[in-house]
């Protein structure tokens, strides 16, 4: 290398470490005016175990545990079906794969899942696969990867069972026997808000939940909605739902008895306003 070579990777090496220096020192003045993107998982999960997934992933688990609990399908039946959906897609709701394969369970219109559109409707897609489960004699006491495979009939029949701890995680969530355990961070910028936001919120909720909701929930105008409870149990169930679904109906808070949760923090933290203590109902408000 000439001394001339060298003199320029020299320069060229400290106007590098300057612009470093001059990035660092930026970001530091700049920490207290702007808002950094937030890495990491969206949600996690608590009950037993723990599990992290993203907003669109959480919603889809929500939704497959809603259509076994309305279908009065056994906790077990919904750690099978969110260990499929885990090995399938990801918890994603995929337009492609294998062959003609879509959707969370990656079902195919060619052996009579039913249409593309209809497939990826999670709630179609979730509701198909528990009419088939049912129909598997035993699968209650099958290894998850077993009875799984009994309806996927898959290329790698043992590969549901590494997703078994994780989706039991979510089940015991997600089915309400777990307290406070679905905690999810939001923008604090929604895209829906107001009127807008609390019908979406409740048309969601009646898609999922059904006839299984009947007449408990109602709109609250603007603010968002309520839904009726006989137990503890049933009202975590749609108090994790909520939060599972809260990215995208621009929900701001969700309270049932002494705890509640806010966006954009995320955590499920004592009532501190004197209103504590409904075990009679759930209270969901939206961003106005």
């Amino acid at each position: 290398m000439t001394v001339r070579t060298r003199s320029i990777v020299g320069v060229i090496t400290a106007l590098t470490l300057v612009g470093v220096v001059g990035v660092i020192v930026l970001i530091n003045n700049l920490a207290g005016t702007i808002k950094l993107p937030q890495l990491g998982p969206e949600c996690t999960v608590s009950a037993e175990g723990e599990v992290t997934l993203d907003s669109a992933q959480m919603a889809n688990a929500a939704t497959i545990a809603a259509v076994g609990v309305r279908r009065g399908m056994p906790e077990q039946a919904v750690v099978v079906a969110l260990a499929t959906a885990f090995q399938e897609s990801e918890l994603e709701n995929l337009d492609g794969g294998d062959r003609d394969s879509v959707g969370l369970f990656q079902q195919r219109p060619s052996q009579g899942w039913g249409t593309v559109e209809q497939i990826m409707d999670p709630r179609y897609s979730a509701g198909k696969f528990y009419t088939a489960l049912k129909k598997v004699k035993g699968w209650e006491k099958m290894r998850v990867t077993d009875a799984a495979q009994r309806v996927q009939r898959s290329a790698y029949p043992n590969a549901y069972e590494k997703w078994a701890d994780e989706s039991r995680v979510l089940a015991a969530a997600l089915t309400g026997r777990a307290t406070g355990a679905v905690e999810c961070v939001v923008p604090d910028t929604p895209a829906i808000r107001g009127a807008e936001a609390a019908t979406a919120l409740l048309s969601s909720l009646q898609l999922d939940w059904g006839r299984k909701l009947g007449g408990q929930a109602r709109s609250a105008e603007t603010a968002g909605l309520t839904v009726a409870v006989a137990d503890p149990s049933v009202g975590w169930r749609f108090a994790h739902w909520l939060v599972s679904h809260a990215s995208g109906t621009g929900l701001e808070r969700v309270r049932f008895g002494d705890l509640e949760w806010r966006a954009p923090e995320g955590k499920w933290q004592p009532v501190t306003d004197g209103s504590a203590g409904d075990q009679a109902q759930v209270v969901a408000e939206v961003f106005h």
